[in-house]
């Protein structure tokens, strides 16, 4: 856009996504101080430079992009085609805080201290919530728990969470959300649900389509248990006349919903400024409109990894921060094409046996996420004597902080070979396991 504005010229043409090397041309400026002659960037565009404005000089090019990182001295204009501030990005840091100094802005080491500051957020929840009641959505995910932990500690019994079991969570989500709010002296109600939420995706294939229905039978449920909330919380002299009236108006208590949501569901599924939508997130884009409740969503602003600081901070246990991220749709979308009973289960079994032999071998506190994909996809298998015609798993295991940007684990060959041979034995009418390696981007972490 800059180049574009002052006079150069810009085409869609090359395209770049994921990890590229940038050959740094003149290290003596200040903006590339300390940086290495060669260093991988992470790029995501379709437009290149292919002239620049006559002020402009090169810093550093990739094979396909001549102008990835420019500076026009006189003006103090910097441009950079690349993404500095992912992780993935090496030396990224290093470009920002020579940018920093360039600008004579003074560094404040205190300041994510400040931002990340639960006691903070604690005391604004109480501000905004006063006596009210909130319903919390808890999933057993990090970011569901750490931001019911913050209502917990703001609202004691004021916060009622709910897990919802539809059949799509993890096993081990009920047992650990119950050592979580057990101590903060919080009851999760647990909601059994597993076959009404089958009946609702029956013949349903769309990913966009699947959050939508997972999204509304959410609220559907919390509508359910909000009215019966609203009998257990009526205050002395409230008329009980308006019981079957619509649960969301019923009582004035009741107030708030809680989710929680993290900047990345926001930018993917809403888009931000300078993003657009991704994919619906049943938090962001699954909620209907005429819903009365306000929505309280804590975490709103921050990234994966302030999310688990602010986890600590709380006091939870590293097994709960560092916990893998799991979707709010849950298994529904790591199974492509309809989700019935039978796949399901196939799905299941093929998670437990990836998490058992990466835990195993010593990889599960390594990594960021891992999961397998009912591709729909088939292919010929033969086993024993037999030839038949089954359906491939693929393997997405990833390593990340913030969600933002991705790559896949370089995990060695044996374990990736135990993991593929046991899915495949083990679990009924699978072909075939084939492995992932695509960054985000291009690719989203989930394939739906």
């Amino acid at each position: 856009l800059r180049s574009h504005l002052l006079g150069g010229k810009v085409v869609s043409g090359t395209k770049e996504y994921g990890p590229v090397t940038l050959h740094v041309a003149n290290s003596k400026w200040q903006i590339a101080k300390g940086l290495p002659k060669e260093f991988t960037v992470w790029m995501s565009h379709g437009d290149s430079v292919l002239s620049m404005p006559k002020e402009f000089e090169i810093l550093g090019s990739s094979e396909n992009v001549k102008y990835a990182f420019v500076q026009d001295l006189k003006n103090k204009h910097f441009g950079l085609q690349f993404h500095p501030e992912i992780e993935h990005t090496e030396f990224g840091n290093v470009i920002l805080n020579n940018f920093i100094d360039i600008c004579g802005i003074k560094k404040d080491k205190n300041l994510t201290d400040s931002i990340l500051d639960p006691q903070k957020m604690i005391e604004k929840i109480k501000e905004i919530v006063g006596d009210a009641y909130v319903i919390g959505a808890v999933s057993g995910g990090v970011d569901s728990t750490v931001a019911g932990a913050l209502v917990a500690s703001a609202i004691g019994d004021h916060f009622i969470p709910i897990f919802v079991n539809n059949g799509l969570m993890r096993e081990d989500a009920v047992k650990d959300l119950h050592e979580v709010f057990d101590k903060l002296g919080v009851s999760i109600k647990v909601i059994q649900c597993e076959k009404e939420m089958l009946k609702r995706l029956k013949n349903i294939t769309d990913s966009e389509e699947k959050r939508k229905v997972i999204g509304k039978f959410y609220i559907e449920i919390f509508e359910k248990e909000l009215k019966k909330l609203g009998q257990r919380v009526k205050g002395k002299g409230e008329s009980t006349e308006n019981l079957n009236a619509s649960p969301l108006t019923l009582s004035p208590k009741v107030k708030f919903l809680l989710q929680g949501t993290i900047y990345s569901d926001v930018i993917e599924s809403q888009g931000s400024k300078h993003a657009s939508k991704i994919k619906s997130h049943h938090n962001v884009g699954g909620l209907p409109k005429n819903m009365k409740l306000k929505l309280l969503e804590p975490l709103r602003d921050f990234y994966k990894d302030e999310v688990r600081e602010i986890g600590r901070k709380l006091g939870l246990a590293e097994k709960f921060v560092m916990k893998q991220p799991f979707p709010g749709p849950g298994y529904a979308v790591r199974i492509r094409g309809e989700v019935t009973k039978e796949r399901l289960e196939k799905e299941k079994q093929a998670d437990k046996i990836v998490i058992q032999e990466l835990d195993k071998a010593g990889f599960l506190n390594k990594i960021f996420i891992s999961f397998p994909v009912m591709t729909a996809a088939s292919s010929t298998a033969v086993k024993g004597d037999g030839r038949f015609f089954g359906e491939v798993i693929a393997l997405r295991i990833i390593e990340s902080k913030d969600i933002m940007s991705t790559t896949w684990s370089r995990l060695p060959y044996d374990l990736l070979q135990t993991i593929s041979t046991r899915i495949v034995n083990e679990v009924p009418g699978i072909s075939r396991v084939v492995y992932d390696i695509t960054t985000k981007p291009p690719a989203t972490m989930e394939w739906e």
